[in-house]
């Protein structure tokens, strides 16, 4: 019980900090973490899906093993355990300054300064912003809300429920693999296959959890699940679909629709059709959403651990009977 309390001790100081602090302003170990991938990337680039899933192996997996030796040595240590948890949790959860980024943007077309608003889109999302007119801007701004409140808070704190420190870490490297590798330029469609279907993989339960704690934390629960379940699988990520429908349903909004990323234009199916057309204040109400099902995530993994310390103990009692 003493570990699992450590965590969730550290976890809640982790996430506070995100709160208050937001992300490093320098050396941020993700930032390090994306430049040692990049380097082994050069040494290792080939094209072929193989030399690809060694390079996913031996960035996430030794991001992870190396946690993992750290988190042994700081196991059941009190003070030390809670600060290593407490560390990790800030250093890969990106709650605070997404909610920064995208209010920025809100702000920006809230003045009527669309020029602005399209130099920080890039901050954010790898959307073409050139062309983009406000509501575009305001709609790329909420997906990518909502993608990221699963990608960069739900999916690591739940990684972190399951495997403590080394859940964390390893599911922001594979998250950040992803990010650097994973999508389907010449380059990369076959490298970055693994990245791209690891992450898939890890994604899973995060996402889920993001889409159902909508439902409860919107303002239209029977709208959100009505837009996950008929618009979630139309999407093409697998978990990006229900994140981004129950988003669309909670607040009302349409998603979806043609966009660009990198010169390639995507039509992607429209989520949540009956919804209206975002507009720039749906950002704020985007962003207080992520928010709510941040914290709503911290209280759903810390009760799941002790639970499961709970059962396992049961389990140990009943076999020593």
């Amino acid at each position: 019980m003493r570990v699992d309390r450590e965590f969730v001790y550290g976890a809640i100081a982790g996430l506070a900090g995100d709160l208050l602090l937001g992300d490093p302003r320098r050396g941020h170990p993700v930032a390090a973490f994306g430049r040692a991938a990049g380097a082994v990337e050069q040494v290792l680039w080939r094209d072929h899906r193989g030399w690809g899933a060694l390079h996913t192996a031996l960035c996430a997996g030794g991001a992870a093993a190396g946690a993992a030796l750290v988190s042994r040595g700081a196991r059941g240590r009190g003070a030390a355990s809670v600060a290593l948890t407490a560390a990790a949790t800030w250093a890969v959860v990106g709650g605070t300054s997404l909610g920064r980024e995208a209010r920025a943007i809100g702000g920006a077309l809230a003045a009527g300064d669309l020029e602005v608003a399209r130099e920080r889109l890039p901050h954010l999302c790898g959307r073409d912003p050139q062309y983009l007119d406000e509501r575009q801007i305001a709609r790329a701004v909420v997906e990518s809300v909502a993608e990221n409140t699963s990608d960069a808070v739900v999916g690591a704190l739940v990684w972190g429920a399951l495997a403590g420190v080394p859940g964390l870490v390893g599911f922001r490297a594979v998250n950040t693999l992803d990010a650097m590798v994973g999508h389907k330029s010449p380059r990369y469609r076959r490298f970055g296959w693994a990245s791209a279907r690891l992450d898939d993989v890890a994604g899973w339960p995060g996402a889920r959890l993001t889409a159902g704690l909508a439902v409860l934390a919107g303002g239209d629960a029977p709208g959100a699940v009505r837009a996950w379940r008929a618009d979630a699988r139309k999407h093409p990520s697998p978990n990006a679909g229900p994140v981004e429908a129950a988003f669309a349903g909670a607040l009302g909004v349409r998603l979806g629709g043609t966009l660009s990323y990198g010169g390639r234009v995507e039509h992607r199916p429209v989520l949540n059709g009956s919804g209206r057309t975002v507009e720039f204040g749906d950002i704020e109400r985007a962003v207080r959403l992520s928010r709510r099902v941040g914290w709503l995530t911290l209280a759903a993994c810390a009760a799941g651990r002790l639970a499961g310390h709970a059962l396992r103990a049961r389990r140990a009692g009943k076999g020593r009977g």
